[in-house]
């Protein structure tokens, strides 16, 4: 029996057939265990003499090189580092992360991708991923085809636009679907093998870039209108042409463009906005877990949101659905909710406002009657005083925008006052928990989009819960693809949000975390994506139905984990070894 070059012993144990030999082998990362091929398996597959004399397990392997990751004192030296181990040996790198998760998440995600984006032409060793530029046009699906394996079953595409709280990083933002799709294999299990990082290269309005000797990007402005839409268009059409079968993220593109491509290509392809969605599930599943360590049952939260990008929009329109599902309605539910942008509190009267902050505005009698009319201060302090929020959420992209007077002002009102700084990287955090521990003398409810060490208030250790989409995207990817969804409906966000509040234990929340710790991210994830394939299942999307029984099994299945294989030489062409897959393990 054999399935993507594995074949069965009599005894059931797998074994790999290996497609290289030599050199080129000890070179692909794919199939190399480096100091690990045996005796017997240096002598088959021609790498006798490459290699030291002594046989190492991938344990070993694993503890080496996790001790010279640490030897590195910089941040960005780390990621380097770990980007170089990927690129030599995907099975160690992912034992290393795997193994580390907590400490490296920081590392090859926020906030150190942050800066890996902005340095990106400057520290760039190697080739990962489908850059696609307006060059391209015309033949996008060959492009496509260039990409190392033929079954790719997850994308992550970013147009570079909107890189976290950093704005336009031109052909520097490809390094979030590289570390998104890290996270998903590390969480979710995804084969490597089977996911593709894609930018949309179309150019850049970060001057500093273009004129920057180094840039690697397609050295134009960034490409607008028609002959933006199009390129995006011939994109997903080739996506569809090439890999049928994939999951489609969209990732860190600017507000318009966000909600533009989400709603005009969610039944075209299989796809969702990680920014606007993933976001959203977060931010529902902190008021659900905050709900339940407040005492305060759902309905009776006042929202205060500050930042209406695509984040704070889409986490408004999932909360409002959350709230809508409690029984609030009508003008109940317009005043449980506030949104402020830069210019302040969303009010109708504003004739500055997008049509998506208008979806968001107060009516005019409802400003007036909290005294926030026309003429009235609509700043954070003053929406703070008037509204009492009982949560308040950031997605402003500002550092400090969580002033000391409106915090404390929403102590005032609030015994436990529920605080998200969520904005990424760490350097855009709207405040910093240990200061809005200390306003609220140790009372608030704190998660932040980048990791924090835990805060020190009056001799009690709190724990920073991490409200960031990593716990949301990698089960929901997980289970689309168990559930072989044909469509991603808002619903499945709104399931992985409920089941990831209720991963936040009871000491979680005494310890003062909304959110599980990162350590246990991977059984997070199962939990999430079984959710988002029973939503499946009851929406009528899925492909493949399981009853509920069945679902803990086949997510473990699909679950890869990094190990290496008893390793055979395999009788394949040049051609088809470069683009064939190991074995699941």
């Amino acid at each position: 029996m054999e399935r993507y070059g594995q074949k069965l012993e009599p005894s059931g144990r797998k074994r790999v057939n290996v497609p290289f030999r030599g050199v080129r082998l000890l070179r692909n990362p794919m199939y190399t265990k480096g100091t690990a091929f045996t005796q017997e398996e240096r002598l088959a597959l021609g790498l006798e003499g490459l290699l030291p004399h002594a046989v190492t397990t991938l344990d070993q392997q694993a503890r080496r090189v996790y001790a010279s990751i640490q030897c590195k004192p910089d941040p960005l030296e780390k990621y380097i580092g770990l980007a170089a181990l990927q690129d030599r040996n995907e099975h160690l790198f992912y034992r290393v992360l795997i193994d580390h998760i907590q400490e490296f998440l920081p590392i090859v995600y926020t906030p150190t991708v942050g800066r890996a984006c902005q340095e990106f032409s400057h520290i760039f060793r190697r080739a990962r991923g489908i850059w696609i530029t307006p060059e391209h046009r015309g033949h996008i699906a060959e492009v496509l085809r260039n990409a190392p394996f033929e079954d790719i079953r997850l994308i992550v595409v970013t147009d570079n636009e909107r890189i976290l709280g950093l704005g336009d990083q031109g052909v520097g933002g490809m390094g979030i679907p590289i570390g998104k799709l890290a996270l998903y294999t590390a969480a979710a299990g995804i084969p490597p093998w089977q996911t593709l990082p894609v930018s949309l290269d179309v150019g850049t309005d970060n001057l500093d870039l273009l004129e920057d000797e180094f840039y690697l990007g397609w050295r134009a402005p960034r490409l607008r209108g028609p002959e933006y839409d199009t390129l995006v268009d011939e994109f997903v059409h080739a996506v569809k042409l090439c890999f049928p079968k994939a999951l489609l993220q969209w990732e860190d593109f600017k507000k318009f463009n966000a909600f533009r491509l989400l709603e005009r290509y969610r039944k075209t392809l299989t796809s969702f906005n990680d920014d606007i969605q993933g976001t959203a599930a977060v931010g529902v599943a902190a008021l659900i877990a905050g709900a339940r360590a407040t005492g305060i049952p759902l309905r009776q939260h006042r929202i205060l949101f500050l930042g209406s990008g695509a984040a704070g929009i889409g986490i408004a329109r999932l909360m409002r659905t959350t709230l809508r599902r409690e029984g609030l309605d009508g003008e109940d539910l317009t005043a449980a909710m506030a949104n402020l942008d830069v210019q302040g509190l969303l009010v109708e009267d504003d004739p500055g406002l997008d049509p998506l902050q208008r979806e968001f505005a107060w009516p005019v009698d409802l400003a007036e009657k909290m005294g926030l009319g026309r003429g009235q201060k609509r700043d954070l302090l003053s929406v703070v005083r008037a509204f009492k929020p009982t949560m308040l959420i950031g997605t402003s992209g500002t550092a400090g925008a969580f002033t000391e007077e409106a915090i404390r002002e929403m102590a005032c009102h609030a015994e436990r006052p529920i605080v998200l700084p969520m904005s990424n990287p760490t350097s855009k955090c709207e405040a910093k928990p240990k200061d809005v521990l200390a306003w609220t003398d140790g009372r608030a409810l704190v998660a932040t989009g980048s990791p924090f060490d835990p805060v020190i208030h009056a001799g009690r250790e709190h724990r920073i819960g991490q409200s960031n989409n990593v716990f949301v995207f990698p089960g929901v990817g997980l289970g689309i693809m168990v559930a072989e969804a044909r469509e991603v409906t808002d619903g499945m966000f709104t399931a992985a949000a409920r089941q990831l509040a209720q991963e936040a234990r009871a000491d979680d929340l005494e310890a003062g975390s909304l959110f599980p710790p990162a350590s246990r991210i991977r059984e997070v994830t199962a939990q999430v994506a079984a959710a988002v394939v029973r939503e499946a299942r009851e929406a009528g999307v899925a492909n493949r139905i399981l009853e509920d029984a069945r679902i803990p099994g086949a997510i473990a299945e699909a679950m890869w984990n990094p190990a290496y294989l008893p390793a055979d030489p395999a009788p394949v062409s040049a051609a088809e070894a470069d683009r064939s897959m190991p074995a699941l393990v």
